[in-house]
């Protein structure tokens, strides 16, 4: 665990829902909110909060269904109206109105969707890796090359998934991240915790039920997916400046969703990194912290 970070803390959002948080930094300082995304924890961000804790309150939460939050078993609880409650609860309960928010992957997904519904709550966005809900849509249900990366979706979604990735000691889930990573960061105390995260009752059932619940996935011969959706551009406008960080080696998310995307996020800052993947935080840590750095001190 990275110096000066506190973790083992908890906020009570109601209607049974708990989430377990980690931090740096004082209370009270400029709030600074890290959401991570599929199959991670709130370590994921373990190297960026002792450096933002300097400067503000940087706090990392195991989102609805990880680790040690609250992780209920039906996907209902995963529709992203109640994860957006979520994000705004959580900010409330740390005694906050907004924040700046970073986010990767599915953590991305739902910074994306609370930037659009709830804009009062995001003063500005730091992405990472994770489409917006226009190009993404279209992608899915007209790119075949973005189909064919993104069946692995497809295949969380079935009954049974938590089940597989658990087994031999999680090797899928294993191969998920070292799979598609340029450099091995996965190493021996870092796997620990992860497979202790992954260890936790219903903990990756939670995760895989954020795929389950979405409609956002390729169409399948019983399921239309993505090809149902009809999304207008304008109603899904992000209205704060964002810094989008891509990884351009990423094998699931490809360079087509990036097109047009300045037409609904008009504040936008694009730093692409040519030789980073999926786990780009993990593999360019420092280049996303300059980056972040740039940005925050142009928009401040």
């Amino acid at each position: 665990m990275g110096a000066g970070i506190r973790d083992g803390n908890y906020a009570d959002l109601g209607d049974g829902i708990r989430l377990h948080y980690a931090c740096a930094g004082r209370q009270g300082e400029p709030l600074m909110l890290f959401l991570h995304g599929f199959p991670e924890f709130w370590y994921a961000w373990r190297g960026m909060l002792p450096y933002y804790g300097r400067s503000r309150f940087a706090v990392a939460p195991d989102l609805r269904g990880y680790n040690l939050s609250s992780r209920p078993a039906e996907v209902e609880h995963y529709r992203i109206g109640r994860l957006i409650e979520d994000v705004d609860r959580f900010i409330k309960a740390l005694g906050y109105q907004d924040a700046i928010v970073v986010a990767h992957d599915w953590g991305g997904a739902l910074a994306w969707s609370v930037a659009i519904s709830r804009p009062q709550l995001v003063s500005r966005l730091v992405m990472m890796n994770a489409p917006h809900p226009v190009p993404f849509a279209r992608a899915l249900a007209h790119d075949p090359a973005q189909q064919a990366a993104s069946q692995y979706m497809n295949w969380l979604r079935r009954p049974g998934s938590e089940d597989a990735l658990a087994a031999d000691d999680f090797a899928l889930m294993q191969k998920f991240l070292r799979g598609f990573s340029r450099t091995d960061w996965l190493d021996g105390p870092t796997l620990a915790a992860y497979k202790a995260a992954w260890g936790q009752p219903g903990a990756i059932r939670g995760g895989v039920n954020w795929y389950r619940a979405s409609p956002l996935h390729p169409a399948t011969d019983t399921e239309p997916g993505a090809s149902r959706l009809e999304l207008r551009e304008e109603d899904f406008i992000v209205p704060m400046p964002t810094l989008l960080v891509w990884g351009e080696q990423d094998q699931a998310l490809l360079p087509v969703l990036l097109e047009g995307i300045e037409r609904v996020v008009p504040q936008l800052r694009l730093v692409r990194i040519p030789d980073a993947t999926h786990w780009l935080v993990h593999e360019k840590p420092e280049l996303i912290r300059a980056a972040i750095d740039e940005f925050l001190g142009d928009s401040a």
